[in-house]
């Protein structure tokens, strides 16, 4: 049964993400009443982004993206946002941040943030609050060494997962603070607080340190999944006196927006990095993938895969074989065949997570897709553009099919939900739909990650009220459909013949994939 929530009340969400900053403002009925967003490079220009982010040419893998380029933004988007929505109407506000990335408070940074004053811009007041100008994001691949300090001191990389839900990643928090802690140590000492995104952007709206939640605090290789606390082990292999400038974890209670409740169900986000996740009650973490608290259900987990390589190398592909144009390349996906006859593409645009892999592009074709499992495989230079098409969108998806099926997800999913940018594509919809074996249905609007926080907002708003979690169901109960959370089926699964084809091709490219691994990978 329903909850209701008060009829004239808004929810605000936030979603701070590489490229831009979103918002979303939900009414008492769940349902949308406005959004707004600014896109870093176009909107704020003065930072020079590339992308939201800077690339360092000075060190190899080194991407960073300007604090305050996200403080600005929040000022821009709160004044376009205040013509549609009447602010007085607003009582409950959340946020979702990019996971990882993370952000130095200067000594000075708590007594800046208590003395806002809001008649002056957030950029100007806060310019001197932070130790580190650039923030490490998620897309930086600079602290392998770090990395293996790490799991080397808890005793190997399956101990750091086994404790921590992951093993170590160059973007995660954990070895970012170890890297500025070694390389920087002034820095370090200077620095009062760290925040992680999400954590720093509740900061701005609260004017003190917001507390990092359970399900974010996850992905810093830095905190017990199972105890839900910092970590004793792993704070002293990271930096000294590090447990005092995370502060104290709080329970996150509500991170949500695709409603996925139900063992079986995928949902993949199509974005700028591409995710993969589900849920479980029992944790199982291994050396690929990840495993955070479930932050719509304190007894469950969730586990997720994420690729790098994500819209911006599907961009990529798309000018330099597609005329630049979506619709060409929607065309070319079109009129080429499911399998690709026997094309496979790897395409790496950024050095990859998942699998482990430097740039660069590889072209392998088969020898017959009649005999998939038998077949001989062949190295080659490129393809034709039509075929390039269809290789980077295959090729996305029978790795994140075989990556999932290895961690322990289900094969085949009752169904996907799909969301992100990508998602309004219904080709790109209807291959899922092929190579998983299921329907995929999508989410009203492709941005779900401010819409989620709005959701989290009201339901937050909820616990709060009840003074204890209550099921995130509880705000809709049986009416989701009339809500702007309900999904809708875009592609139908594809016929059993197609998959039991495309089954045998997610084999071939997992094995041609460990060769990749064995000749470049970087472990």
């Amino acid at each position: 049964m329903a909850t209701s929530l008060p009829e004239d009340a808004l929810f605000l969400g936030f979603d701070s993400s590489t490229q831009s900053l979103k918002a979303t403002v939900l009414d008492g009925n769940l349902v949308i009443v406005a959004s707004e967003s600014i896109h870093f490079d176009s909107e704020l220009p003065h930072y020079k982004t590339k992308d939201g982010v800077y690339r360092d040419p000075s060190e190899n893998g080194r991407i960073v993206s300007p604090t305050l380029i996200w403080v600005e933004a929040l000022d821009l988007l709160l004044e376009k946002l205040k013509s549609k929505v009447d602010y007085k109407k607003i009582i409950a506000i959340s946020g979702s941040g990019q996971q990882h990335g993370s952000v130095y408070w200067s000594k000075n940074g708590k007594a800046i943030l208590a003395s806002l004053d809001p008649l002056k811009s957030l950029r100007i007041q806060l310019e001197d609050a932070f130790s580190v100008k650039d923030s490490p994001i998620w897309m930086d691949s600079s602290t392998t060494l770090q990395c293996k300090e790490i799991e080397v001191a808890v005793g190997g990389a399956l101990e750091l997962s086994k404790l921590t839900g992951s093993r170590a990643y160059e973007r995660y928090t954990g070895p970012q603070i170890r890297k500025i802690y070694q390389t920087k140590p002034d820095v370090y000492n200077n620095t009062e607080r760290i925040s992680l995104v999400s954590s720093f952007m509740a900061s701005l709206l609260i004017g003190d340190y917001a507390r990092i939640d359970e399900t974010d605090g996850a992905g810093m290789n830095l905190m017990d999944i199972k105890q839900r606390s910092w970590s004793k082990i792993v704070l002293e292999a990271t930096a000294p006196g590090l447990e005092e400038k995370l502060g104290q974890l709080v329970p996150a209670h509500a991170v949500a927006g695709l409603t996925l409740n139900t063992p079986g169900d995928l949902a993949i986000s199509l974005g700028t990095s591409d995710t993969v996740f589900g849920i479980t009650s029992e944790p199982k973490p291994s050396l690929e993938g990840h495993v955070f608290p479930n932050p719509v259900d304190p007894n469950c987990y969730m586990v997720m895969l994420v690729y790098k390589n994500g819209s911006l190398t599907r961009e990529d592909v798309r000018n330099r074989y597609a005329e630049c144009s979506w619709d060409v390349f929607n065309s070319y996906l079109e009129k080429t065949p499911p399998l690709n006859g026997g094309r496979l593409g790897f395409y790496y645009k950024e050095h990859e997570i998942l699998p482990p892999l430097p740039v660069g592009f590889h072209h392998y074709v088969l020898g017959s897709i009649d005999s998939l499992d038998e077949a001989e495989v062949s190295e080659v230079g490129e393809f034709d553009p039509p075929a390039e098409v269809r290789a980077i969108i295959e090729g996305q998806f029978l790795s994140m099919r075989g990556h999932a099926e290895r961690f322990g997800m289900p094969t085949p999913p009752n169904r996907i939900i799909a969301t992100g940018g990508a998602s309004s594509n219904e080709y790109i919809l209807k291959s899922i739909a092929n190579i998983f074996g299921c329907p995929v249905y999508t989410v009203q609007r492709p941005d779900s990650a401010s819409l989620g926080a709005a959701l989290r907002a009201a339901h937050g708003w909820l616990c709060n009220k009840e003074g204890q979690f209550v099921p995130i169901s509880s705000l809709y109960g049986d009416k989701l459909d009339k809500t702007s959370l309900s999904a809708k089926l875009a592609s139908p699964a594809g016929d059993g013949n197609l998959l039991s084809k495309y089954t045998l091709l997610v084999n071939k490219r997992m094995q041609i994939e460990k060769s990749l691994l064995e000749k470049f990978g970087r472990g």
